[in-house]
């Protein structure tokens, strides 16, 4: 009698354990972190490798060599407050119009979140590829090469990220507080667009000024500061995200990826903070490269990166750690809808008579004109983590708008991301506009009226806090 209950009883265990082991293999990753953790935050981090290989195109250049610093693609997924929210910067130099939408939705659907709360921003390192699927589709209906925009790598790329967000749910750990820190950066950025008597832009301080006359111009208007916003289990760091606005360039077009000065400051403080995944984003640096700071010598980009990751340290020596609950976590979006340049529009009848450089500077904002006329905008979007505030931006906005963003809201501490969607190319001042010069001609895919309309979405979002 006690043998037949036994063994009744270890049939129902093995019983037990195969449904469980079943249920188990269909309940993913996403089901999981859609679930509502109302007592508790909880963040995963992801990595992945974003070098493309010898022989594909990066923006520019074919592959040639792969010893240099390889490229990376990473972020956070911040769950508990409402649906998770996913925060992505790789090292290429720009994601626009369908693949942002595909790198969104891969992400959201691996997160267990929609694509509304996701966020892909690129650093904008020139050694690197682009993605942009709408334009990959306009150049081979015209039965041209779709040169640097082949998208197999980005898809290779997406796919990874798949997977690294999936196995990162596993791995979450509990936030009880944000770190706040900032402090400025000695002898990086300086304003690229210098002014004539007249006031006008007749001369450019590109990253790598050989002039030593336009090097000794002043710094120009910048934004000197390194912003860090940090996640904590208690005493243990788990993410570091910074935020500096600067054309991250030293030298390039060596037909070699590598993610230059700002990613290698983001390395020397990964070897300082090991524990904490460190990410880093370009703010809004359209008009700033280090071109004061760099007569394009190689050595510079070692010099460059040391003095970024000064910056970084003592952001973090000055960091203020904040208690954050699920409570404290916003998430606030708004899609925008730009003026077109005319030109946008009319490189679709010139495609043929252009250089493949120029089409890589160039077909995105045609496909991005189309996406617009059938009703398809960018989303302008704005964390809210306590006391703080991340935004998001699409193209290369001029750094006026980060400061701005800043001064819209002084009782917080903001924090910008520029080159989310990369379709409108240059988003300048409306007084740039005036002032001419190369971002205000056929780079920018706007005009001057998105001074305006962008700011009003910028106060809009940060005043709903």
């Amino acid at each position: 009698m006690h043998n037949k209950a036994g063994i009744t009883a270890l049939r129902s265990a093995r019983y037990w354990l195969i449904f469980t082991v079943v249920i188990g293999m269909y309940i993913t990753p996403s089901q999981i972190a859609a679930q509502d953790i109302s007592d508790s935050l909880r963040i995963s981090t992801f990595d992945v490798d974003a070098t493309p290989p010898v022989g594909s195109y990066l923006t520019y250049d074919r592959m040639t060599h792969t010893w240099d610093m390889g490229l990376r693609a990473r972020g956070v997924v911040l769950m508990g407050a409402g649906q998770p929210i996913v925060l992505c910067a790789i090292d290429w130099i720009g994601i626009a119009n369908e693949g942002q939408d595909e790198f969104k939705s891969v992400m959201a659907h691996a997160a267990g979140t929609v694509p509304d709360r996701v966020v892909v921003h690129t650093v904008h390192q020139h050694d690197a590829p682009t993605c942009d699927f709408t334009a990959e589709k306009l150049l081979n209906a015209k039965g041209l090469d779709p040169i640097n925009f082949e998208g197999s790598f980005a898809r290779e790329v997406i796919h990874r990220l798949d997977s690294a967000i999936r196995i990162s749910l596993n791995q979450s750990q509990r936030v009880t507080h944000i770190g706040l820190g900032e402090s400025p950066v000695h002898e990086v950025a300086s304003n690229r667009r210098l002014l004539d008597a007249h006031g006008k832009s007749t001369a450019s301080r590109t990253s790598a000024t050989k002039d030593p006359a336009l090097r000794d111009r002043p710094e120009g208007l910048i934004d000197p500061m390194v912003s860090l916003i940090s996640f904590w289990n208690q005493d243990k760091p788990l993410a570091v995200l910074s935020y500096y606005a600067v054309h991250p360039q030293s030298y390039y077009r060596t037909g070699t990826a590598n993610p230059d000065f700002p990613g290698v400051a983001r390395f020397m403080r990964q070897m300082a903070v090991p524990d904490a995944l460190h990410i880093h984003f370009n703010g809004a640096g359209a008009n700033i490269t280090a071109g004061k700071y760099n007569d394009g010598a190689k050595e510079n980009r070692l010099k460059l990166a040391e003095r970024l990751a000064d910056g970084m340290k003592r952001a973090w020596d000055a960091t203020e750690k904040l208690p954050i609950t699920p409570g404290d976590v916003t998430w606030q979006s708004e899609p925008v809808v730009f003026p077109m340049a005319k030109y946008a529009e009319q490189l679709e009848h010139e495609l043929t008579e252009h250089d493949a450089v120029y089409l890589a500077n160039n077909v995105y904002k045609l496909a991005w004109a189309k996406r617009q006329k059938q009703g398809k905008y960018i989303q302008v979007s704005c964390l809210g983590l306590g006391k703080a505030s991340i935004l998001h931006l699409p193209g290369e906005p001029f750094v006026e708008y980060q400061l701005a963003a800043k001064a819209m809201r002084e009782d917080r501490f903001v924090a910008v991301a520029g080159y989310g969607d990369y379709a409108p190319g240059y988003i300048c001042t409306a007084k740039a506009y005036e002032e001419g010069g190369y971002e205000a001609g056929p780079a920018s895919g706007v005009t001057a009226e998105a001074e305006k309309i962008l700011m009003d979405v910028m106060e809009r979002l940060l005043k709903k806090y």
